[in-house]
């Protein structure tokens, strides 16, 4: 009998531009390995009794299946959990670390009490998001003219004169916020248009310039840099599915 595929689900938060997701990890033997691919986002992860904070990446994260027990998390849009956190993004990019090793103990453990106390995980990480939004107020309304402007495919100079940064200005903004330069999140959030137009059935070619690459072969050069993976190997692995996290650490790197 063929074995169950893990179980993932999402549903939007209430927090503006976030969702909620939990994975069910399967009993029996691990499954396959498999790659994250980023996306610009943060993510709050409860799983294992931790809660673990996973920063922005700028190459695909493979999962090891070894540690990849059931989760419940929170996906920030880009931008928001460094204000939620009281991090920079840039100090947690390409890294998976422990809630413990960034905010205080007590706080620590107030929040794993109300997580552990709750039968919804993934609902109790949401209102705590709610709450410390209430605390620290919506992000910069620049940020998210950057993000949101990026997202829609607008050039980064566009996006710029838009929010009223200069060149300077922006880039360490987008530091502090997103993990990186808005040249790789630009990169970044073109690849996810791509391939979110792939999974419509959007042929490969059609799908790059749909979303901004010049032709096939520019989509497979960032394909390659950022997920590195082909598009073929991607879909054909079932990688596409969705894309959820794993408390593994990873390494940092410095990114313009």
């Amino acid at each position: 009998m063929p074995q169950e595929r893990p179980r993932y689900q999402e549903r939007p938060s209430r927090l503006p531009g976030a969702v909620v997701w939990t994975w069910d990890a399967p009993e029996g033997p691990p499954p396959a390995p498999r790659s994250v691919l980023p996306d610009g986002c943060m993510d709050l992860i409860w799983t294992g009794g931790r809660i673990v904070v996973a920063g922005p990446d700028t190459h695909a994260f493979e999962v090891d299946p070894e540690n990849r027990g059931s989760c419940a998390a929170i996906r920030f849009a880009p931008g928001t959990a460094p204000l939620l956190l009281g991090v920079p993004a840039h100090e947690l990019r390409d890294h998976r670390a422990d809630l413990a090793d960034l905010w205080p103990s007590p706080a620590v453990r107030r929040l794993t009490e109300r997580i552990e106390q709750d039968p919804d995980p993934a609902g109790a990480l949401e209102r705590f998001a709610l709450d410390r939004m209430a605390e620290t107020g919506p992000p910069d309304p620049r940020t998210v003219a950057v993000a949101e402007g990026l997202r829609r495919g607008r050039s980064v100079a566009a996006t710029a004169a838009e929010a009223g940064l200069g060149a300077r200005q922006l880039h360490r903004r987008s530091l502090a916020a997103f993990g990186y330069g808005p040249k790789t999140l630009a990169r970044i959030l073109r690849l996810q248009r791509a391939l979110a137009l792939i999974r419509t059935g959007l042929p490969y070619a059609e799908a790059a310039c749909a979303a901004g690459c010049t032709d096939q072969a520019h989509l497979a050069r960032e394909m390659r840099d950022l997920a590195g993976t082909t598009l073929g190997a991607y879909f054909g692995a079932g990688d596409a599915d969705a894309n959820s996290e794993t408390p593994q650490p990873s390494g940092s790197s410095t990114t313009a």
